[in-house]
């Protein structure tokens, strides 16, 4: 017996392939175009070819070396993080009631973070790390240290990291949470049979009902501290100098502030290739450790 397949329900499908095809596809073409173009006003483009690639990749040359400088600002400034907030999410999960009316203050407390738009985040920090009237500028200063975000590279790199931590790690606790809530409560009775220590339970039960989880929230929490533009932008601008300059910033300054389309269309087409190579890299990396230790389990 042969069983008929309906392509009417493509039908429903087509708007949505439209809407991807408007808002995303037709972009990026345009952007590729630009990317292989050069200009000098009045919307006169000639042929440039790989020119923008070469001198992007090219340390030796000004936009290389300001490409390289920002990339590696990035880098570093998404490992810190990734650092930081997977360990204390995971913490904070740990810590977290499972049952009673606690568990929904928790949720709702842990939540509300991530529910600040971020040009707002950014606002808020810019104030509250101010020396003069934030109040934490005025703690430090009165502890005795010299803390100045805007005339500091150091300081800046600290505000802008602290201002991470406070406003995503509840998106790893919370996923890390939903990791701890699926695991059933046989698994800790038996531990507690055994005998098992707190550390034993975390290792052998709750650390592995949470690969999956913690997979994606590595994943999230690199695309968006690699992509992170507003809360610093808002916070430093950049500075001081350039020590705060990551990579988006400087795209968004050559796009924006000098005009440069051929080099900001080339480097935005590099930063993505770069962002799905290594989302790439992390997906193959812990799906293949996930799948050796199955492995080894059985």
């Amino acid at each position: 017996m042969t069983k008929t397949v309906n392509n009417k329900a493509w039908f429903f499908v087509l708007p949505v392939f439209a809407i991807v095809a408007f808002s995303a596809v037709l972009p990026l073409m345009t952007v590729v175009n630009y990317s292989v173009q050069d200009t000098f006003g009045n919307n006169q483009f000639f042929w440039n070819g790989i020119g923008w690639f070469q001198e992007l990749l090219d340390p030796s040359s000004q936009l290389g070396e300001q490409f390289l400088s920002s990339l590696m600002r990035t880098l570093l400034f998404s490992f810190i993080i990734l650092l930081i907030e997977v360990p204390l999410g995971i913490a904070v999960a740990l810590s977290m009631p499972r049952e009673g009316w606690t568990v929904a203050l928790c949720l709702v407390l842990m939540a509300l973070p991530l529910l600040i738009p971020w040009n707002v985040v950014g606002t808020i920090w810019q104030v509250f790390a101010r020396g003069d009237i934030g109040l934490l500028g005025w703690v430090v200063n009165r502890l005795g240290i010299d803390y100045n975000y805007t005339g500091d590279p150091l300081d800046a790199w600290v505000t802008i990291i602290v201002m991470d931590v406070w406003h995503w790690t509840s998106l790893v606790a919370l996923l890390c949470y939903a990791g701890l809530k699926s695991i059933p409560d046989a698994y800790y009775q038996a531990a507690r049979i055994d005998g098992a220590s707190r550390w034993a339970v975390f290792r052998t039960i709750q650390l592995p009902k949470m690969r999956r989880v913690l997979l994606i929230a590595v994943l999230l929490r690199f695309m968006d501290s690699f992509m992170i533009y507003t809360e610093p932008f808002v916070l430093t601008g950049g500075g001081p100098g350039n020590a705060t300059t990551f990579l988006s910033i400087d795209l968004v300054k050559l796009a924006l502030g000098q005009f440069d389309l051929g080099k900001a269309a080339a480097m935005s087409l590099v930063y993505n290739l770069i962002i799905l190579a290594i989302c790439w890299v992390f997906y193959t990396v812990m799906t293949n450790v996930d799948a050796g230790r199955e492995r080894v389990e059985a």
